[in-house]
């Protein structure tokens, strides 16, 4: 779902039938992701075959190897590559790799991509084939413990068909579980502190590992989420998903640019003598795939400990001010420039 914003993205899609390929699905090529630097993957126009996926990635990959700088951290990117020697001369390149052309999208080639649940990810679904399902389990902030990854491996392996998926939300599916064994899969996984359902607030909460595991992180991302969620979760009656995505360092391992509500860790000075407190800057009406752009910056400085109130001041001018019961956080932000939205928040805190 997030393949605009990876080095190589592979995006599912359709082909119609009299365009010179074969009708079916295939993937769209986007090359040179890396939204940290406020950058999107672009389409190149190239479509492959799932089964050739991996090939035409290793081949990408080794045109980088040679012609990429990794001495440079800064630039250690595929970005840094395309955008110094184009698109063109780098699927030349690739295609020398694969000892034979590429093939492209022709105009009209592509079905329309149809639309996607907010919420798809999490719960009990059907699958195509008859009698089974996929369960949706929610992984609270990404983070399990020895004995959860266990006890949901028993449940993939006893229950389904063995395999366990994650997703960009932090939160994984099991697959291939039979309409009988579906209470014993939701007893199991109730068994081990996990649920299959989520509130509108958790449903889109993202957080990289945070200074708990990781030296770049300026702030403990993983516990000021759940902090977040906490606080929130009693307070505004959400009722469609946000994205809020917590990131601790300008890595942006937890892509917060692309994000509805998008944290970045910084450190806040509170006085002049005392020691920096954590905390971040908060950005707003960031989005991806179809919608892709990136947020604004509404705060700067909000100390973690003030983060909850704030993120609830505006989820609720949200809210108060969005056009139809149907519209999207974004598309709210996106109307608005960011004074009248920073006017908004603080118009309902007021009152």
């Amino acid at each position: 779902m997030l393949e605009d914003t990876n080095d190589i993205g592979f995006q599912a899609v359709a082909v119609n039938d009299g365009f010179g390929l074969e009708a079916g699905v295939w993937f769209r090529l986007c090359l040179g992701g890396i939204t940290g630097h406020k950058d999107f993957a672009r389409d190149t126009g190239v479509l492959v075959k799932p089964a050739d996926a991996c090939k035409v990635a290793d081949a990408v990959v080794r045109v980088f190897i040679d012609h990429g700088d990794r001495t440079d951290r800064t630039k250690a990117r595929l970005k840094y590559v395309l955008d110094k020697m184009g698109f063109e001369k780098f699927l030349g390149l690739v295609e020398e790799k694969l000892g034979r052309k590429l093939d492209r999208a022709a105009p009209g080639a592509l079905a329309p991509r149809p639309a996607f649940s907010r919420t798809a990810h999490i719960g009990i679904h059907a699958q195509k084939q008859d009698g089974l399902h996929w369960i949706g389990v929610v992984v609270p902030v990404g983070r399990l413990t020895v004995a959860q990854m266990r006890g949901l491996a028993d449940v993939a392996r006893e229950m389904g068909d063995g395999d366990i998926r994650l997703t960009v939300w932090q939160n994984l599916l099991i697959s291939g579980v039979p309409s009988k064994k579906l209470k014993a899969a939701q007893a199991k996984i109730k068994s081990l502190g996990l649920a299959i359902e989520a509130n509108a607030i958790r449903s889109g909460l993202v957080a990289c590992t945070g200074n708990a595991g990781c030296k770049f992180a300026a702030s403990d991302t993983k516990r000021h989420a759940e902090d977040i969620a906490r606080w929130c979760e009693t307070r505004v009656a959400l009722d469609t998903p946000v994205n809020i995505h917590l990131t601790g360092c300008h890595h942006s391992c937890a892509q917060h640019f692309i994000s509805e509500i998008g944290m970045l860790a910084c450190k806040v000075q509170e006085t002049e003598d005392g020691d920096a407190v954590e905390g971040y800057h908060v950005l707003i009406g960031g989005g991806f795939g179809p919608q892709a752009t990136l947020g604004r910056e509404l705060y700067r400085d909000v100390k973690a400990d003030d983060a909850p109130k704030t993120v609830e001041r505006i989820l609720k001018a949200y809210l108060a001010h969005r056009a139809s019961r149907e519209e999207s956080f974004l598309a709210l932000a996106s109307r608005h420039e960011i004074d009248a939205l920073k006017a908004m928040t603080e118009q309902d805190a007021a009152e």
